[in-house]
């Protein structure tokens, strides 16, 4: 069950099987303004560095995480995935990291960060291992298989078994607004075959497709039983959420973040 947290203007979505601090963050709660307006997480030309540093200490004061060991993506949907620890926390502008749209650890006290303004941002957690990921979604990642891949290397890493993992999948632009070419169900079939295709629903030329039930599948193959999705589409609540595609990309950024706590759950 995935619930809303409220922390004076702060407002964000946990999940209730993940117990480490983690959020799925909303447009409420900082100091950024105009179509970044507030708690833009990312970096760029419409917003200065000094409002998203502030943003992610209110975020971080809220969760209780340390912003000094904060490691983010730079995100390209790609199905890179990265294992890192505290050593790879180098600042607070998503600019200076390497390529990558998931990130793992199972290094006491960091943090992973992933940035989302339709695409489907993805959290884990080992109860067992203490092992912790975090994932961008975007359609490409979908159909590279992101999901399974960020399993894959919570198991081969750190020994996580999948079957213990929980998993959370957050805000995106669900199957009413999320409208394409046939080029998109083509490359998911290619990737998930015919079962992907109770998730995806033609309408005259166009399809629509059910990104989180297509990630829940892909997640569910992968051995992932604890899985839990948010119901909220950030196209029908673009005040709350950030959507790229009904702000035609004058937007911020929302995110995505959990933190590896030092004792096992």
């Amino acid at each position: 069950m995935i619930t809303t947290q409220k922390n004076g203007t702060l407002e964000y979505l946990t999940a209730q099987g993940i117990a480490v601090p983690h959020g799925f963050t909303t447009r409420y709660g900082g100091v950024s303004t105009g179509a970044q307006a507030s708690l833009n997480l990312a970096y760029c030309q419409a917003d200065t560095m000094e409002n998203v540093e502030k943003n992610i200490h209110i975020l971080a004061n809220a969760l209780g995480f340390d912003p000094k060991k904060l490691v983010m993506t730079r995100q390209t949907h790609s199905d890179i995935v990265r294992v890192v620890t505290e050593a790879d926390a180098v600042g607070l502008c998503h600019r200076d990291y390497p390529e990558c749209d998931a990130l793992v650890t199972c290094t006491p006290g960091v943090s992973l960060l992933v940035f989302t303004a339709d695409c489907t941002p993805l959290l884990f957690y080992d109860p067992v291992t203490g092992a912790v990921g975090a994932a961008h979604a975007g359609w490409r990642g979908t159909a590279k298989a992101i999901g399974p891949k960020t399993v894959e290397a919570m198991v081969k890493s750190f020994g996580c078994k999948p079957e213990n993992i929980r998993a959370a999948i957050g805000p995106n632009i669900a199957q009413c607004h999320f409208e394409t070419d046939a080029d998109v169900p083509v490359a998911m079939r290619e990737t998930f075959g015919e079962a992907v295709d109770a998730y995806i629903e033609k309408k005259g030329e166009k399809y629509h497709l059910d990104l989180k039930g297509i990630n829940a599948l892909a997640l569910g193959r992968a051995g992932v039983s604890h899985i839990e999705t948010s119901d909220a589409c950030t196209y029908c609540q673009s005040q709350r959420f950030w959507s790229h595609r009904v702000t035609k990309g004058a937007r911020g950024s929302q995110g995505a973040v959990i933190c590896c706590k030092e004792e096992a759950l």
